[in-house]
């Protein structure tokens, strides 16, 4: 899970552009030997969604290829050769000159496989990739339509369009034959020193090394002993200048053998939960910002920089500090644009929309949910943006609707749901301690999923979805409900969604449901609400632009406009409701 870097003894070699591409909706692509030629290709950029670059595909999900030619340098013979696939949505398999090196389920997040004996020198390697991205109902998320009634055209049980191809770039990498195989940096604080805990392993083989920490004019040193192929050390920073949002400071660690040379950047902070408190470097945080999606007009979900620039710049302009990754994990290269801007970051798998009703779908979700955090949790660990992990959004528990008007559930029904949700929080510890982690809950699932978690996480809507156009009577609602949860969990809560829908340019007096005026009352209200109970520590709006999400009669032109922002990051009146809270 290392990000790939060029350095002295690494190399890499960035394969994005554009490459030959055909869809295979009959599944004869594999028979037909489509890893060696297509027979009708057509031009795709990669990073990119399929379904935004082609008109006629814009609704398909099935089987697709991809094929691009490349040299690989001589200079890399001796060396060990991995081909990186950033994220192949949903499922990726790869070929190197007609062969099969390997296959990758769930999406968004990266694989790699060691191509070293298939290569060709003094010659074009042909890379072949087939993705699929089949809405199935034994995926996570899955596919099909839900209980809450968002799904439309393609069906899903989640309200954003499923996106598909290669979302990230592919990268050909070379490291010594006995390299740097994993990292982790754990971070603590003791007075004004900060301590700096390294793990590393060895791939190939044992011997010594040294890790180095430099930065705010320090240099601090250690001897690494690998002799068991793995070695730990700790490094004492006096004075040490913490990472936080209004100083995102980062050191540069280097971590040297005899044959491999590998480097991150690293901030020292620590995050924690105090009674009604959450604690950044012991000092009360507050977690204001967005949900949000990778999404935009032709790329798709695909990796656009240009993009994560423009976004960054908007969410400082309104005054944020945070967001979380609606609802997969995001780009490493945002990541690494977090650690450096001071957002801080809960971090999420796929685990959307999941449901408890089918009982022979529960272990196959629960093993690809425990996959997804295992592999979330190996690519991010090292980044100090993240304070947070997230191991489901919304689940969704039985009858939901009739929860709304006051129906409640025999006794057991939510058991299943809490057994399946308490797992997930267990195994993102057991692999995290030093990490906050949290469900984000629907609104009327029961509390009891939320128990475990270290923050009360919720979504609400009240005043659009429940109680729409009474928005006095949703903020109502959102109020009471506030003092119900503390009373009950006791924990620091943070909504992590509220919004409504809001056409552009449109406009009400009296302040009706889809107008300006009626976000901006929306937002409004809610985060005055928010601001008299100590015990919110963050409100995060739903969303923070315009996205694209299944055809609908709720999604005007198949988009969530609950957007602060439109799809082309124009804003709307609460933009400026936001900057007038947050930049205070």
């Amino acid at each position: 899970m290392l990000y790939p870097i060029q350095n002295e003894v690494r190399n890499t070699l960035d394969l994005s552009g554009i490459w030959d591409f055909q869809t295979d909706p009959n599944e004869v692509g594999e028979q037909d030997q489509w890893f060696n030629s297509l027979p009708d290709a057509r031009p795709i950029a990669v990073p990119g969604s399929w379904n935004e670059q082609y008109a006629d595909i814009y609704n398909y999900t099935d089987r697709s290829w991809y094929l691009k030619r490349t040299y690989i340098p001589s200079s890399w013979k001796n060396e060990r050769i991995f081909l990186r696939v950033g994220s192949a949505n949903y499922s990726g398999t790869v070929y190197i000159n007609g062969i099969k090196v390997g296959e990758h389920k769930g999406g968004h997040l990266p694989f790699a496989f060691d191509v070293t004996g298939h290569v060709q020198w003094n010659q074009a390697n042909m890379v072949a990739i087939s993705v699929e991205n089949y809405l199935i109902q034994d995926r996570v998320p899955p596919g099909g339509a839900g209980p809450l009634g968002v799904s439309g055209f393609p069906g899903t049980p989640y309200d954003f369009f499923p996106f598909a191809g290669l979302h990230r770039p592919v990268v050909l990498y070379s490291v010594p034959a006995t390299h740097i195989e994993d990292v982790t940096v754990v971070t603590e604080i003791d007075g004004q020193t900060g301590v700096v805990k390294v793990a590393v392993k060895l791939s190939g083989g044992d011997g010594q090394g040294q890790v180095v920490l430099t930065g705010a004019g320090q240099r601090v040193e250690a001897a690494l002993s690998l002799a068991t192929g793995a070695g730990e050390v700790t490094l004492r920073v006096p004075s040490a200048r913490l990472w936080s949002p209004g100083d995102p400071y980062l050191y540069d660690l280097d971590i040297i053998t005899a044959s491999d040379h590998y480097s991150l950047p690293i901030g020292i902070r620590t995050i924690a939960v105090q009674g009604k408190q959450v604690l950044l470097n012991g000092q009360p945080v507050t977690l204001n910002g967005f949900g949000r999606h990778e999404d935009f007009i032709a790329s798709g979900k695909g990796l656009n920089l240009p993009l994560l620039i423009k976004d960054y710049q908007l969410m400082r302009w309104v005054g944020a500090t945070s967001y979380r990754t609606s609802h997969y994990p995001y780009s490493e290269e945002e990541m690494q644009l977090a650690d450096r801007e001071g957002f801080l970051i809960i971090d999420e798998i796929p685990a959307v929309s999941l449901q408890f009703e089918t009982p022979e779908l529960l272990p196959i979700h629960l093993r690809e949910c425990l996959r997804a955090i295992d592999e979330l949790i190996a690519r991010d660990k090292n980044h100090p943006s993240v304070i947070m992990w997230s191991v489901a959004n919304e689940p969704i528990p039985q009858n939901p609707r009739a929860r709304f008007a006051g129906w409640r559930p025999a006794p057991g029904t939510d058991d299943a749901g809490k057994q399946f949700l308490d797992t997930l929080v267990q195994r993102a510890r057991d692999l995290d301690p030093t990490r906050l982690v949290t469900v984000v809950g629907l609104m009327g699932a029961p509390n009891e999923w939320l128990k475990s978690s270290d923050v009360v996480c919720v979504n609400r809507y009240w005043g659009w979805y429940t109680d729409g156009g009474e928005l006095e009577t949703g903020i109502r609602r959102m109020d009471e409900e506030f003092d119900l949860l503390w009373q009950e969990l006791g924990r620091p809560i943070i909504v992590t969604e509220f919004g409504a829908d809001t056409v552009a340019g449109l406009h009400g007096e009296p302040a009706v449901m889809f107008s300006e005026e009626y976000q901006a009352n929306f937002i409004r209200g809610y985060l005055a609400t928010a601001a008299k109970k100590d015990f919110v520590v963050g409100m995060q709006v739903w969303n923070f632009a315009d996205f694209a999400a299944v055809q609908g009669i709720n999604r005007v032109g198949g988009l969530n406009l609950k957007g602060i922002f439109t799809r082309t990051r124009q804003p709307k009146m609460a933009a400026q409701v936001l900057r007038e809270y947050w930049r205070q």
